[in-house]
Parts: structure tokens; C-alpha cells; sequence
């Protein structure tokens, strides 16, 4: 594995606003989807909810001096759209959008780029309880609410993140029921698909419009079929068709990946082909750089015959489909039970460069690891595994980088231990340690591990 990076490649962290701002019910902020999934009795691990998380919205100030000491460049924070206009559409909160100025100043202040995602998967419940993402009308609305946020911030904020995980909240929220909004639609949940999408693409012509840089973030694995068998290698070609090209080919191709998922697209959506047609003209609207997310690969076979699956799957899948994830052996887990694999991100990194002509640039917009790392009696926090994991990932992008393929940063998830959405605050991905009874920031073995890797790397030679 290659260790060297060019000196600008950019470092940085990310968060996310519902997993730590908390003041849930302050200074005017509405309710979010996950504001009332968590209230729901056995949603989240041991009730677990939002309400307070990392309380970041009180102590912001202290979190940034932990960014600004780290050497980062940049840090990707989101704005809680519930926050900014508590109706989804309509009135703006005034205090909310004060915070994200502070913010925004005190980021500029330490030294570091704000790059803020403008949706992550906090909508307003109000614009739920008219349908949601499964609605045109909240495409049309997001695209009002980036407008409101760019104004206020673009004189400071130059590059900026439209929705996160479309792949994710679709089938997690929409498909299945595992997270908000708990719809349990199955297939008819990929209208959200196409409509998120459509928001992108409305909000990247607010962005251009207004002087800024825009982009989008997508989780991407590779797809590993289970044997060299047909039926396998089809699965899988399947599943990585329905879960990674269905979300990112519309966007930098302007087209869904076939014909089966253009039918699935438009018999949800109530949309003729030539709404679609003019549809996927906005969404694939040019892009000034392209957001990865990449935890680990996922392995897949076709359904055998009598196998019981249950409490097999890596990743759930609604019912009757004709593919199944099974575990990838022989490979280190996190303790959230995730594979580590870091040869996986250089391979999805090749895929995608592959497959797209002319890819924007690419930041790693997520990597990370849970690990149930606690304060020692001295005071530490010791997380070698998670020191490993990131050694081994950055060194990944660094193979990538040196196959020529045009990778400019890596942001480590997560800067924070934070609300890890239905598990709730189990599973910890911080760089810094949050004391759950007393809120209490420790820095951890990695955050330090992290800044001398930034350090030497800014002192190397290109």
C-alpha cells in the first residue's frame, strides 16, 4: 500500500446535525422525521433519542477548538433543515440560522473550510405528514430551503453538499422500516429515489446560481459475488445496480442503469417518460466535486433454496428478492459488526472511474469505525483498532491517488461520539469521546494518531 498523499490533499472530519447538535425544542427549531421515529417505543437501542445528543448546539465552541487543534482542513457539518424553517416551507427561524452563521464564523476563524451538507436525512416532519420524499412538492421545497441557507451563508461558504445517503434513507427509511420514516413500503419506496434526486438537482441550480461549488455525497460499496455461479454473479450485478448505479448514474449520467429500474422509477412516481425525461435533465446537473461514503463491501448471492437467512444479512433487503447478502469471512470486524476491508475502497474508487467518463472530483466524505472505546482511569482513551482502520483506509485512497484516479480528500466520521440513528449512542465513531452523563469532551489515541498524520503529511514533499 502507498503511504504518500499530494500536500494538498485536504483532511478533515464530519458530523451530522440530528446526530449532535441536540436543543431539539430551542430557539425555535421543528420537529424532524428522526425527532419522532426515536419517540417511538423499540425503534432506537435502549430508547435512545436525539433530544440532546452531543449537545454540539451549546457547546459548539469547544467542539471547533478540538477541530482547529486536530490540523484539519476541512469539516463537514449539516444544517438541520427543521432548524432553518421549522414547516419545511414557508416561515424561516431567524435564531436557527444565526447558529449556523456562528458556527460558519468560528469554523473561518480556526482556520478550517466549512463544507455543509444541506440534507441529512433530518426533513421536517410537517412536510412528512404531506408525503415526504415519496412527493414532488418536497423536491420543490428543498430547493427553497437551499436558497434560504445559500443567501445567508454563501459570502463564507463556497462548497456545499446537497442530501447524504439517498441510497441509505431510501431503502432504510422508505423500502424498509429500520429507520425514519419507517414506511415499510418495499419497492414502492424508491419514488423517494427519484425524488430526492430531483431535489439535488434543483438545489445544485440554486448553488451555481448563487455563486457557489456544488456536490452530493453516496454511499458506495463494492458488490462481491458469493461464488463464480451465474446465479451469484447475476445477483449481485442486481443488487449493485438497485443500491449504487439507481442513485448515481441519473446524477453524473443522466439516466437510471436499466430499463427495469427506469419502469420501477416511473410506476412509483406517477411520472411519464417525459416528466422523467425532463426530470433527469435537472438531476444530472454538472457537479463541482463528488462525495463518497464508504464503511465496507458487501457480499452477495442468489437465494438457495431452504437456506434460512435470518440472522445472516449484513445489510437487510425487503422480502422476495432475488438476492441475499451474506457475510464476508475471514476479515477483522468493527465492533458495530461491520467488515473491515480496506482494499474495498480502492476497488470502488477504481469502479467508479471507471464507469463514469468524466467523474467529478472525489472527496471521501465518510470513513469510519464503532468501536466501544471508554475513558481509562488516566484519562485516555486508547483505540488502536481505530487507529488501524484509518491507517489502512487512507492508505487505500493513497493506492487510488497514485492509479491517477482524482481523489482530493478524506473526512473521517466521525469528529464526535454522537446519536448513531436506531442504535442509538451504543456504537461510538469518534475521534473525540462524549461522556453521556456529563457531556464531558476526551480526545482520543486516534484524534492525536490523526494530527501527526496531517502534520507529517503537510511536511512532506509533493
Amino acid at each position: 500500500m502507498s503511504t504518500h498523499l499530494p500536500r494538498h490533499f485536504r483532511f478533515g472530519m464530519s458530523t451530522a446535525a440530528i446526530q449532535i447538535e441536540g436543543a431539539s425544542t430551542e430557539d425555535g427549531r421543528g420537529v424532524s422525521i428522526w425527532d419522532t421515529f426515536a419517540a417511538q417505543p423499540g425503534t432506537t437501542k435502549n430508547g435512545d433519542t436525539p433530544a440532546v445528543a452531543a449537545d454540539h448546539y451549546h457547546r459548539y465552541r469547544d467542539d471547533v477548538e478540538d477541530l482547529r487543534a486536530s490540523g484539519i482542513d476541512d469539516y463537514r457539518f449539516s444544517i438541520a433543515w427543521p432548524r432553518v424553517i421549522p414547516q419545511g416551507r414557508g416561515t424561516v427561524n431567524p435564531l436557527g440560522l444565526d447558529f449556523y452563521d456562528r458556527l460558519v464564523d468560528a469554523l473561518l476563524e480556526a482556520g478550517i473550510r466549512p463544507v455543509p451538507t444541506l440534507y441529512h436525512w433530518d426533513l421536517p416532519q410537517p412536510l412528512q405528514d404531506e408525503g415526504g420524499w415519496l412527493r414532488r412538492y418536497t423536491a420543490e421545497a428543498f430547493a427553497e430551503y437551499t436558497r434560504v441557507v445559500v443567501t445567508r451563508l454563501g459570502d463564507r461558504v463556497e462548497n456545499w453538499l446537497t442530501l447524504n445517503e439517498m441510497n441509505v434513507h431510501t431503502l432504510y427509511g422508505h423500502v424498509l422500516a429500520d429507520h425514519a420514516p419507517a414506511l415499510g413500503l418495499g419497492l414502492e419506496g424508491f419514488a423517494a429515489a427519484h425524488f430526492q434526486m430531483l431535489g439535488h438537482g434543483l438545489a445544485v441550480r440554486e448553488i451555481h446560481a448563487l455563486g457557489g461549488r456544488a456536490g452530493i455525497v453516496g454511499q458506495h460499496y463494492p458488490v462481491i459475488p458469493a461464488s463464480d455461479e451465474p446465479g451469484d454473479i447475476e445477483a449481485a450485478e442486481m443488487f449493485a445496480a438497485l443500491t449504487n448505479w439507481t442513485f448515481a448514474d441519473p446524477i453524473l449520467l443522466g439516466r437510471y442503469p436499466d430499463d427495469t429500474i427506469t419502469a420501477l422509477v416511473t410506476t412509483t412516481t406517477g411520472t411519464t417518460e417525459a416528466q422523467l425525461e425532463r426530470d433527469l435533465e435537472t438531476i444530472a446537473q454538472p457537479l463541482d466535486f463528488y462525495g463518497i461514503n464508504y464503511y465496507e463491501p458487501v457480499r452477495i448471492e442468489a437465494p438457495r433454496s431452504g437456506k434460512d437467512y435470518s440472522g445472516v444479512l449484513e445489510v437487510d433487503v425487503p422480502e422476495g428478492m432475488p438476492f441475499s447478502p451474506v457475510p464476508i469471512e475471514n476479515v477483522p470486524r468493527t465492533d458495530f459488526g461491520w467488515a473491515v476491508v480496506p482494499s474495498a475502497l480502492t476497488d470502488i474508487l477504481r469502479e467508479m472511474n471507471t464507469r463514469y467518463p468524466v467523474l467529478p472530483p472525489i472527496y471521501i466524505t465518510e470513513s469510519g469505525a464503532s468501536f466501544h472505546d471508554e475513558v481509562t482511569e488516566d484519562g485516555s482513551v486508547h483505540d488502536p483498532k481505530r487507529i488501524d482502520f484509518l491507517d489502512a483506509h487512507i492508505k487505500a485512497v493513497a493506492d487510488a491517488v497514485a492509479d491517477g484516479i482524482d481523489v482530493r480528500g478524506y473526512y473521517v466520521w466521525s469528529a464526535l461520539d454522537n446519536f448513531e440513528w436506531a442504535a442509538g449512542y451504543h456504537e461510538r465513531f469518534g475521534l473525540v469521546h462524549v461522556d453521556r452523563d456529563t457531556m464531558r469532551r476526551t480526545r482520543k489515541d486516534s484524534w492525536y494518531w490523526y494530527r501527526e498524520l496531517i502534520r507529517t503529511n503537510k511536511q512532506a514533499d509533493d
